[in-house]
């Protein structure tokens, strides 16, 4: 039997050994993660509804979501004032930060199996700047070509473009190396960051240029129920579509020859699933600005709770992202109030150190 065979013997019980590793580990059962993550989720999301300029008691904000649901369901003993900050202020913006969070951490847990390297990352692979590219292009130019969908279709080609250039850059011969791949996309996040940049500073509307760059920053700022739902179209479609494909995103993890030799066309499978990241982060991108380090960070951190397999991973990843940016989210404007700090600040102060601690700790490896 050839090396290739044995790898491909192996990556074709990845999923049952996975299993059988974890009932060797000692370790939280992986439905009481999954449980204390949706409670996490929970929790932030009420705070972030509950804290404000004008705070509402977490009774009370759980009464007014009931009484949406169904009025028999609580009778009302609150202002109509405050139902209208609970349902039309924050409610729709914590939504649509527990789904930016969720999509980057999916797609960032993604995209570390498709190009088999714990560093990668939306951010450092340079496809938010593209996404940020494209959306700035529409903001400073007032582009209206597609109606509504002007500002998502053009960050997701803006994406996809950045996403694929990296991934040929950094493969030389067949091979992709970690300093390569980091070296590229970190050039290619400059270059897009830098052409941006250029976009704002010639644009002839400061009103434009302002909304550009504080979009740059990352925010959620002025989130209503109409920017919504096109995010959380894409990312609740991504996500069922990578956990229909964990087993091919397992046996990546095993290398592309034993994948292929178990009947995984690597490449197209990588090109489709490029596409897909591409529209998730664009579309993210789109409403949200640049965000980065959460689809770094939560991957790694639901790895140390729920182990690689990604058919237990990616759920964890998308709750725990949740959590992580409503409550990143509800910090940003708080901690300065009644200024907003953009939360993407926040996030590249978190995860810069981690980063940094990630490539200590894979160089000492």
């Amino acid at each position: 039997m050839t090396d290739v065979q044995t790898r491909a013997t192996e990556a074709a019980g990845a999923d049952g050994s996975a299993r059988t590793a974890r009932a060797r580990r000692p370790g939280i059962p992986y439905g009481v993660v999954l449980a204390v993550l949706a409670v996490l989720v929970a929790c932030a999301g009420t705070a972030g509804i509950a804290v404000g300029s004008i705070s509402v008691p977490a009774d009370q904000v759980w009464g007014i979501l009931l009484h949406r649901v169904h009025p028999s369901l609580v009778d009302p003993t609150w202002t109509p004032v405050r139902e209208t900050i609970v349902v039309d202020v924050r409610l729709p913006r914590v939504l649509l930060a527990g789904v930016v969070g969720a999509g980057l951490s999916v797609a960032g847990m993604a995209l570390q199996a498709l190009v088999r390297n714990p560093l990668a990352d939306p951010m450092l692979l340079g496809v938010s700047s593209g996404a940020s590219v494209g959306a700035v292009l529409v903001l400073v130019l007032n582009l209206t070509v597609f109606g509504l969908f002007t500002l998502p279709v053009a960050a997701f080609c803006g994406a996809l473009a950045a996403l694929l250039a990296v991934y040929f850059l950094a493969r030389s011969g067949g091979r992709m190396t970690t300093v390569r791949l980091v070296l590229a996309g970190v050039a290619m996040a400059e270059v897009l960051s830098a052409l941006a940049s250029f976009l704002i500073v010639t644009s002839n509307d400061p009103h434009k240029t302002q909304s550009a760059l504080r979009w740059m920053l990352g925010g959620l700022a002025g989130t209503t129920w109409t920017t919504v739902w096109i995010p959380v179209a894409a990312v609740l479609t991504g996500a069922a579509v990578l956990i229909g494909v964990c087993r091919p995103l397992n046996l990546l993890l095993a290398g592309e020859e034993a994948a292929a030799a178990l009947g995984l066309d690597v490449h197209r499978f990588r090109g489709a699933l490029f596409t897909l990241v591409a529209l998730m982060i664009g579309t993210i991108v789109a409403v949200s600005g640049q965000i980065g380090f959460v689809g770094l960070i939560m991957p790694h951190v639901v790895r140390l709770l729920v182990g690689a397999d990604h058919r237990r991973a990616l759920p964890a990843a998308a709750l725990l992202g949740a959590a992580f940016l409503i409550s990143a989210d509800l910090a940003a404007r708080t901690l300065m109030s009644p200024e907003e700090i953009p939360v993407g600040i926040l996030t590249a102060l978190v995860g810069g150190p981690f980063f940094l601690w990630l490539m200590r700790r894979k160089a000492a490896r």
